[in-house]
């Protein structure tokens, strides 16, 4: 595989972009305003700029404080928003999730930036999709591998929205004029029309590509979650085989990379370091975003992904037994936690089932020491406790925090403010640490540390693994589920299962909480699942069988996530008084109301469980003209 290659990637394409983007939709944009004539996509050139747009809207998922990604993860068994002083975050999800709410915003949520980016998406892939015959190629492959590239872009976001909002309208065209009479599209037809488009585009698109561009092996992984989403497992087997057996990608089981040469680290280590990811030598790679400092057009703030995601350990008042200061975050600090591990604000706030329960084995070099971190592997680092009239707090200085209990935790935390959720947590420091090359000096994502730019996976080999555990796993093939669930568990240092008998979806969606956290979409494909379960009438682990009839009412989806997330299940308080919350509707996300009130000569349909759903019409049951 070719490596990176600046010229290709380098975001001043995206200048180009701009005179796309003013096409406007109110699928994805401010409503229908202003248009100008394509004049710009003439040229081979031309249009893998706009592919390169596109790979740029994808990113936006990963990056930036409260990024999109929370809003995913938070509609899931694996976490919920942790941010406790203010009430408007999306915790109470009855009350919170409604049309007419707001919908795109840091203090809120992002399903209305996930309505209008996946369109814009999609807008933009059909503008290039639109203007495919206008250049002139060396050859028709050379053609055929950028609408291949496009068909892909314009499927990932396809298979994103029919599984966050279920029905939604079908555009397969570029638009050249305000569009009002939108209809709701059935899921599995769109579906059906992404898995031509991606047969075709495995054919056509290749993996001797530059890093951050589509590749074939992205192609199979995508059609594979297709091909699961309408229940052909056979071909869901044989599209994930194709990038499994005899495709140039892989496990990555031998140290690589910057960070080889630390013995105190391992592979895992080694794949999710920044510098690591786009590698040549990097197997695991199917498909990345590109993010770095030295690109122009690189993401404002970068992935912030240590304040999103480590615990808000800096303003928790932490104190010491003795009741002296436990902690600084101050970054020139004697033992400068802040730079070690990040200043967090405790935005995504893991479970117990995925920060304690998932976790049995000791073994498991995504739990190892030094690789996932719990609150007792911070020290007491004031350097005030040096010099302590008390001998015992003196002697706390460098040594791992308390272990809370019942007994000491209120005594732990200034004014006894019990605040577990947000400040209290294990986190898994070999995904999430992002240094920068320019720490404590010209970097403002590290003033404090919080994250900085980095390329990022979307697809990765371990997660094709995966989907086709599943696939056997549909079919009753256990036996084979489980040999592709060990094959990652063996490269984790983990202890392998031996009883196929007990392979069940939970033993995978488990297995996909340990590898993918902030890769994998969770909310997504916990409803993907959700709906094979209607789809085939399958019983779950659970004893329970699901029909599309009640879909909204009785799902997996709701199920798993009340097993699983104790927060929801308990309908826990924070200290603002809002009960965590979530309903089986919540299966599927609502429409937003602005999407439905300037289609005036259309239908859009609303989801079942909110507003607006009483006025629904029959979803178009072929692709519209």
């Amino acid at each position: 595989m070719n490596t990176f290659n600046k010229k290709i990637i380098v975001f001043a394409s995206l200048a180009l972009i701009g005179s796309v983007g003013c096409k406007k939709s109110f699928l994805d944009s401010d409503q229908l305003s202003q248009y100008s004539p394509e004049t710009s996509l003439g040229s081979v050139a031309a249009l893998k700029a706009a592919l390169n747009g596109l790979g740029a809207n994808v990113r936006q998922e990963y990056f930036g404080d409260s990024a999109p990604m929370l809003t995913e993860s938070i509609f899931s068994d694996v976490a919920v928003e942790g941010t406790t002083d203010k009430s408007t975050p999306a915790q109470d999800l009855v009350s919170r999730i409604t049309p007419d709410a707001n919908l795109n915003s840091d203090d809120f949520n992002k399903i209305g930036w996930y309505w209008e980016q996946e369109f814009r998406g999609v807008r933009l892939a059909n503008t290039v999709i639109t203007n495919i015959d206008r250049p002139t190629y060396v050859n028709e492959a050379e053609k055929n591998a950028i609408l291949g590239s496009a068909y892909f872009y314009r499927a990932y976001h396809y298979y994103r929205l029919v599984h966050q909002f279920g029905d939604v309208p079908l555009n397969l065209k570029d638009i050249d004029a305000p569009k009002d009479d939108y209809y709701s599209t059935k899921r599995e037809v769109i579906l059906a029309k992404m898995k031509t488009d991606l047969e075709f585009a495995r054919n056509s698109v290749s993996d001797n590509v530059n890093k951050g561009e589509v590749t074939k092996g992205a192609v199979n992984h995508l059609l594979t979650k297709i091909n699961l989403a309408l229940g052909k497992f056979d071909d869901a087997i044989a599209s994930a085989s194709s990038v499994i057996n005899g495709s140039p990608y892989g496990l990555m089981t031998a140290r690589f990379g910057s960070t080889a040469g630390d013995l105190t680290k391992n592979v895992v280590w080694d794949l999710h370091r920044m510098d690591n990811k786009a590698l040549p030598n990097n197997k695991e790679a199917l498909f990345l975003v590109i993010d770095r400092e030295t690109l122009q057009g690189n993401t404002n703030l970068g992935s912030q992904l240590m304040r999103n995601t480590v615990p808000a350990w800096h303003f928790a008042n932490l104190k010491t037994p003795y009741g002296g200061t436990a902690i600084t975050d101050a970054a020139t600090a004697e033992i400068p936690l802040t730079r070690m591990y990040g200043r967090g604000i405790g935005r995504y706030r893991g479970t117990s089932y995925s920060t304690k329960q998932i976790w049995t084995d000791n073994t498991d070099y995504r739990h190892a020491k030094g690789m996932w971190m719990d609150m007792t592997d911070l020290v007491y680092n004031n350097p005030a406790l040096k010099s302590s009239k008390i001998a015992e707090e003196r002697d706390l200085y460098g040594k791992p925090l308390v272990q809370y209990d019942a007994s000491n935790i209120k005594q732990m935390f200034t004014n006894g403010s019990l605040d577990t959720i947000r400040h209290w947590f294990g986190w898994p420091h070999y995904k999430v640490f992002i240094n920068s090359t320019n720490a404590l000096a010209n970097d403002p994502n590290w003033n404090p540390p919080r994250g900085t730019n980095t390329d990022w996976y979307v697809f990765r080999f371990a997660e094709t693994l995966l989907l086709r555990a599943e696939a056997y796993y549909w079919k009753g093939d256990l036996g084979l589920a489980m040999q592709d669930i060990n094959t990652l568990r063996a490269r984790a240092n983990a202890r392998l299962f031996t009883d196929a008998s007990k392979i069940t979806i939970g033993t995978i969606l488990d297995e996909r909480a340990r590898e993918l956290y902030w890769e994998e979409p969770r909310k997504t494909e916990l409803t993907r699942i959700a709906y094979i379960f209607a789809q085939t009438g399958k019983a779950a682990y659970n004893g329970k069988t699901y029909t599309l009839a009640n879909f909204s009412e009785n799902n997996f989806f709701y199920d798993r996530i009340i097993e699983k997330n104790d927060f929801y299940r308990n309908n826990v308080p924070t200290l603002q008084g809002v009960n965590y919350r979530i309903a089986p509707y919540h299966v599927l996300w609502p429409v937003p109301a602005s999407a439905q009130r300037f289609n005036v000569n259309g239908r859009i349909n609303q989801n079942k469980g909110y507003t607006g759903y009483e006025s629904n019409v029959p979803a178009l049951d072929k692709i519209p003209d």
